[in-house]
């Protein structure tokens, strides 16, 4: 917090903990620019009547907002991108939360929903390189070296790389992409076999699990996924430095982003918001046009891991020719940061404090500058007050739509990711005192309502939809399931679908697997496919009804 202060006596910087210092060395030194209050910032976009017209004028020159937004990340790559390693880890997290003792006896009580490598296990000694995605697990098969990467050019202070196929990993690719064809689900299964750590086969599975329920085994397809990508990096390849880009137009790099945004969502499951929060940065450095949106989903992520500093520092270095600010995810948590962040500093010099905009003024300015996603909000999360049905009486809530597409875009997108923190009363007293205020001023002055009009009309004025490749389902909470008798859309096999209306069940008995499975209340095609995985094993030496777990297509095995 201090290091985002500016003007700080250099006797008050030496009475500082080490703990504060830590800290600070990892927000570089914020300058005088980064002070200037959000209402000067409004007043250099012109947004008094007098001036509005001159300035927000349309302009032959100006870039389109996709366009503009990938100059955002651009312009704070370096500083506010750089990774710690060890917040990477979700287990750290987790033992940060609930204590080591608790994380152990949880280990120990369940072996299989733990990616960590149990030391002195038998297959331990395979996995010997150490990594900083993922710890693998001892039931993984050994690391085949079938991916590698590649440098390609040094451009803009960037190093570029792209991941490499061997003709073992090509071999396999064409087998999927046949399967694939087909929607044989089956047949990308069975890939597995042979290659464990294909990577368009693990995502393809991690879905099917995740639509059938099976989250574990899910997690598990991608955690492979993350540890064969790490494997395969250029010993030149400083992705903790921001310094580096494996741009998405390669093919061979598409499955890498793919997998870090499943990631990224499985770790916000979990409660680890911090360590979701250093995946969502590296999913921003790796590639500066930001394709998968990560922009619309770190406000969320520092706001669940009360990095409220982090985000406010992040917000006002990165900014072009505009402010970040006028995207509605972070016009709205940039209010909710400073709510927090003004509970911090009471004790504290009022200097920069007076310099900068309370919560309730950019609260305020958030809304007239998206007033529809107060009406959004109060649906989803939602909020059943008498007095919020008197709010949205007014002729300036009651509009859903803004007439821009990508707008309502990024409207949809940030209510479906982050209504769940408006739950908490503190940030519900907030948004209605905010927008009483705002509705009292319109009384007075319905002029300022055309001004932030043409604010928003200028800031989104293409007619076309920019954000359309990024779906609103993928920022969602919700996991989505589908019926057995819907599973069509993964795998058209009626052999298979009779195989699993009929209850029949076909294993594929693997020798040594060390950790049996169960398969007592599961779903039974998610079963069927997790035992074509390799070194899964059932088991059924002493369990109860261990016949029919041992039976493979209706024959009973010899043990």
């Amino acid at each position: 917090m201090k290091s985002m202060m500016g003007a700080i006596s250099t006797s008050n910087q030496k009475s500082k903990k080490k703990k504060k210092k830590k800290c600070k060395a990892g927000l570089p030194s914020i300058t005088k620019k980064v002070e200037e209050p959000l209402d000067d910032r409004l007043d250099a976009l012109s947004l008094d009547a007098n001036s509005s017209r001159h300035q927000l004028g349309p302009t032959k020159t100006k870039p389109e907002t996709s366009k503009l937004f990938a100059g955002f990340v651009k312009q704070c790559a370096h500083s506010a991108l750089q990774l710690d390693p060890k917040c990477l880890n979700p287990e750290n997290e987790l033992r940060r939360i609930f204590g080591s003792k608790v994380v152990k006896s949880f280990e120990k009580s369940n072996p299989d929903s733990s990616s960590r490598q149990v030391r002195g296990g038998r297959r331990g000694a395979h996995h010997s390189r150490k990594t900083i995605l993922v710890s693998p697990s001892e039931h993984w098969a050994r690391w085949d070296g079938s991916l590698s990467m590649e440098f390609l050019e040094t451009k803009d202070g960037y190093h570029h790389f792209r991941y490499v196929h061997s003709s073992y990993y090509d071999q396999a690719q064409r087998a999927f992409e046949a399967a694939k064809a087909i929607q044989d689900l089956n047949g990308i299964a069975s890939i597995l076999l042979y290659h464990p750590y294909h990577l368009d086969s693990l995502i393809t599975m991690a879905d099917y699990f995740k639509f059938v329920g099976e989250h574990q085994m899910s997690a598990d397809a991608i955690a492979k996924s993350l540890y064969a990508l790490e494997c395969a990096w250029h010993p030149t390849f400083t992705p903790l430095q921001a310094n580096c880009q494996l741009k998405i137009n390669h093919e061979t790099n598409k499955p890498m982003f793919t997998t870090f945004f499943t990631h990224m969502k499985n770790l916000d499951r979990r409660g680890c918001h911090r360590s979701a929060l250093e995946v969502c940065k590296l999913l921003l450095s790796l590639d500066l046009d930001d394709p998968m949106g990560g922009m619309f989903c770190v406000d969320y992520f520092a706001l669940r891991a009360e990095m409220y500093a982090w985000l406010e520092w992040f917000s006002e270095n990165c900014k072009s020719d505009r402010s970040l600010w006028l995207f509605p995810s972070f016009s709205y948590s940039l209010a909710i940061c400073r709510l927090y962040l003004e509970r911090e500093e009471p004790s504290k010099d009022d200097d920069t404090s007076v310099r900068k905009s309370s919560s309730a003024d950019l609260m305020k300015q958030a809304l007239m500058l998206h007033p529809s996603v107060l009406q959004k909000l109060v649906a989803k999360v939602p909020l059943k007050d008498q007095a919020w049905t008197n709010i949205l009486k007014h002729a300036f809530f009651q509009s859903e739509k803004t007439r821009s597409p990508s707008l309502d875009h990024l409207i949809n997108i940030y209510v479906e990711r982050s209504y769940i923190i408006w739950r908490l009363p503190d940030l519900q007293k907030l948004l209605r005192n905010s927008a009483l205020q705002v509705i009292e001023t319109l009384e007075h002055s319905s002029s300022d309502a055309k001004d932030w009009a043409c604010v928003r009309k200028e800031a989104f004025s293409s007619e076309n939809n920019e954000y359309g490749h990024l779906l609103v389902s993928d920022f969602s909470d919700t996991v989505p399931t589908l019926p057995p008798e819907n599973l069509q859309n993964f795998m058209v096999d009626p052999g298979m679908r009779e195989a699993e209306q009929n209850g029949g069940q076909i294993a594929y008995p693997l020798d040594g697997g060390p950790a049996p499975h169960d398969v007592a209340n599961r779903n039974a095609l998610a079963v069927l496919f997790e035992s074509m995985l390799p070194m899964v094993d059932y088991g059924g030496r002493g369990d109860e009804g261990g016949n029919e777990g041992n039976q493979v297509n209706g024959h009973e095995q010899d043990d």
